[in-house]
């Protein structure tokens, strides 16, 4: 006869009654030295029953209005665990702002939370699952718990009922991410952003941090780089009734690794819509305009008045209809007769009646379009400014290519405009991480040979082509999680390797572009072998395929506090290597930077 599978008991009540709750313990553990610092307390019910998960036991529980009662319970239980196991460190609870909120207005003292563990040992998280109704009045419970010696946190952070507001007036002691902002930080960008500001902020406030979804090394790496705190996740273990007493080889590894994270890069979105600040704003004329009633006399008037004024607004109410140009408007009445003729006349006579309009909200990034458009008549006429459609002002079309120009430079300075990897700061920034921690890597530096040749043969366009065909075969020689890959701006580009297989990966680089590159060339020229051109000096010459050129500088583990100049001695030495390769059959030099710039063997044996 088959096993008969357990009976759920007939409601929370008799679970609650018969004792049939079981806990499970999941550690939270030290990201900087991996010692277990204490454990979340979870509960579980009857093993093998339909109520053995927790989201089914709460929601039998919600269905039948004993929400609370059950979280009490899940506490003793967890509580009667933990002491009966010895655990050491600290345990973590759940409830919910209701479940506490019942226990003070029940008469009840806070200290029966704690039967049968020091109050001190407790550290009492405050769950998702309910809305404060009352902050100031709650707050006079976390202060309650704090006065027994328990500490208060905030569970799921950046999630439903965890917010910022709710931080600042709990001031919680311990905050824990929401497992959304871990699950695959290491790849994404805004995640990391995100995780970083609320490091920001916990350190304004105090507070400490723990990651929860800890699943994968990448993402471990990243946030013990960051210096996170504390983590929880599958990676470090799965609840489980006997609590984990240490962690696997595995995790301790990945906490013991010598390479450092490569953080993900806001790099596409850190071009000229970056620019903080309202740009038009900035860019503003404030200016009067003239009703649409007004004669020419009035605008003539106008330009007399205020001779710095290069243009004026027509509007009709707050709406900007027109735009009258000054120095079109001043060389028509320049002409014989023409006050006379036309003095009296409507403005609209001589304005432009379909003027650029610029919301001041606007950014650069949705400015810039205007350079590329077809119709430039707002680099002379300028352009209006708007707020929600009225007017406030005007800008010039110098004001807004400058503009431009400035963000974008600053821009290309974070993230190269073409292939949107990292620019120089990020670059210097990352070589500095790796100095710093005393990281071992090899500093590689790439250059493409004859790049210049074909870019004057087949123009800008493809040239941009080669460049994003180089920038693709590099990362994809690259490890993600180790290896960092920057665009230094033309055809140079930076490989900060800390992958064991960094020679292999380099070979595979320049094997693949060398390949690829054929492509980019006509058949005819692919037949000849190359392109004729002129060299710098003038003179005709012919010029060989583009290959690619990689010089690598060695930086030694624990040999990084050599480089008292930080990342500019290094890209000093790469450079170096790198013209080395250029003249190199191979395309492929190493020097060691130990020992000067002695050649290295360049193919693996």
């Amino acid at each position: 006869m088959p096993a008969l599978r357990p009976m759920a008991p007939s409601g929370i009540e008799a679970l609650i009654a018969q004792r049939q709750l079981r806990a499970a313990f999941q550690p939270i553990v030290d990201l900087d030295d991996g010692a277990i610092l204490g454990y979340e307390g979870l509960i579980r019910g009857p093993a093998g029953s339909p109520l053995e998960s927790p989201a089914a036991l709460f929601a039998h529980a919600n269905a039948a209005g004993c929400t609370t009662a059950l979280e009490r319970a899940a506490g003793a239980a967890c509580i009667e665990a933990f002491a009966r196991l010895g655990c050491a460190g600290k345990l973590f609870l759940n409830f919910s702002a209701e479940a506490l909120c019942e226990i003070t207005a029940s008469g009840r003292d806070v200290l029966a939370l704690f039967d049968g563990i020091a109050p001190h040992r407790v550290v009492i998280e405050l769950t998702e699952q309910s809305a404060i109704d009352d902050v100031r009045d709650f707050a006079h419970m976390t202060a309650a718990l704090r006065a027994a010696g328990a500490q208060f946190a905030l569970d799921d952070y950046g999630n439903a009922n965890a917010s910022m507001s709710l931080w600042v007036q709990l001031q919680p002691d311990v905050v824990k991410i929401d497992r959304f902002f871990i699950h695959d930080i290491a790849s994404d960008a805004l995640k990391f952003e995100a995780v970083r500001a609320m490091q920001h902020f916990a350190q304004a406030s105090g507070a400490r941090l723990v990651a929860e979804g800890i699943e994968n090394e990448a993402d471990l790496i990243v946030l013990r780089d960051m210096g996170i705190a504390c983590g929880q996740g599958f990676f470090f273990g799965r609840p489980a009734e006997q609590a984990l007493r240490t962690l696997g080889e595995r995790a301790r590894e990945a906490l013991r690794a010598h390479h450092i994270a490569v953080f993900p890069e806001a790099t596409r979105n850190a071009g000229v819509g970056a620019a903080s600040g309202a740009p038009a704003q900035k860019m503003m004329v404030h200016a009067p305009a003239l009703p649409r009633r007004a004669t020419n006399n009035d605008v003539l008037e106008l330009f007399n008045r205020l001779p710095e004024l290069h243009a004026v607004a027509v509007v009709e109410g707050e709406t900007p209809v027109a735009l009258v140009n000054r120095r079109a408007f001043m060389d028509r009445y320049a002409l014989p007769y023409h006050r006379e003729v036309f003095g009296k006349k409507p403005c609209l006579q001589f304005a432009n009646a379909s003027p650029v309009l610029i919301e001041q909200s606007m950014s650069v990034e949705q400015m810039a379009t205007l350079l590329a458009s077809d119709d430039q008549r707002y680099l002379a006429d300028g352009f209006v400014i708007t707020d929600d459609g009225r007017y406030v002002g005007l800008g010039t079309g110098e004001s807004l290519v400058r503009a431009v120009t400035e963000v974008r430079v600053e821009a290309a300075r974070y993230a190269n405009p073409l292939t949107f990897l990292p620019g120089n700061i990020p670059i210097s920034s990352h070589i500095e991480r790796l100095l710093s921690r005393d990281a071992g890597f090899h500093a590689c530096y790439v250059d493409l040979n004859q790049f210049k040749p074909f870019n004057d043969q087949y123009g800008y366009w493809q040239g941009d082509e080669v460049l994003k065909f180089a920038a693709q075969v590099l990362a994809d020689a690259c490890d993600p999680t180790r290896d960092f890959l920057g665009h230094v701006g033309g055809d140079d580009f930076l490989i900060l390797f800390q992958s064991e297989t960094w020679h292999a990966r380099a070979w595979r680089a320049i094997e693949r572009f060398n390949a690829g590159a054929l492509s980019f060339y006509a058949h005819a020229d692919r037949q000849a072998g190359g392109i004729h051109g002129e060299d710098r000096h003038g003179n005709a010459t012919f010029f060989s395929f583009v290959t690619m050129a990689i010089g690598c500088v060695h930086i030694a583990p624990g040999h990084g506090a050599q480089h008292g100049s930080g990342s500019e001695a290094i890209a000093s030495l790469a450079a170096i290597a790198k013209r080395r390769a250029k003249q190199d059959p191979s395309g492929l030099v190493v020097i060691d930077s130990g020992n000067g710039p002695a050649l290295l063997p360049t193919r693996e044996s």
